[in-house]
This record gives C-alpha cells, structure tokens and sequence, in this order.
C-alpha cells in the first residue's frame, strides 16, 4: 500500500464527514480509528480533518490544486472497501497533475 504514502502529494485536504453516533457511520468511524493515525505519520504535513455532525451522512472528500475537490459516499461500505475508495481519490489526484 505505498499509494498511502503519496497522499500529500496527489492532494492538498483530505475531509471525512461522519455522525459520532448512527449506524450508517460505523465503518467510518472504525476506519478512522484504525488508519488515521498511519495516515497522518505518511503525510505530516496533510490536513487530515474529521468533521463529526449528528446525522451526517458519512463522505470521503478530497481537495487537489485549483480548489478541485472530489466526494464520495461511505454510506453502505465496509472499512476495506472506504480504504479502496481513498485509493481511488489518491489516483484521481495523480491524474489530475499529469
């Protein structure tokens, strides 16, 4: 997974929106708890923002260069496939800067 190392460089936020309490944010919240950290220790210097709201659905959002940004809904996935799903907007970055 080096793609998680790459993360400052394909964008410039990273933005996951989640409800502290629903079940609809469980995965989410589980894929925080277990990945922000390593995250964070890859890209220092990202901005890695969790955003609680009650009944929030739960988003994925990524800013790139020019105010571009990309979402994705997390409702119904499990933790496997959101990590997929950051994957994709790290992809979605590196082709933005080709």
């Amino acid at each position: 997974m080096a793609w998680r190392g790459h993360l400052s460089r394909n964008m410039k936020e990273l933005r996951i929106l989640l409800c502290q309490s629903s079940p609809a944010s469980s995965a989410t919240r589980a894929f925080v708890e277990k990945n922000y950290k390593d995250l964070k220790t890859l890209n220092p210097k990202l901005p890695i923002l969790i955003r609680e709201c009650s009944g929030v659905e739960p988003q994925l959002w990524a800013r790139y260069d020019m105010g571009v940004e990309r979402g994705i809904r997390l409702e119904g996935l499990n933790e496997a496939q959101i990590l997929k799903a950051l994957e994709d907007l790290v992809k979605v970055g590196a082709s933005l800067k080709a």
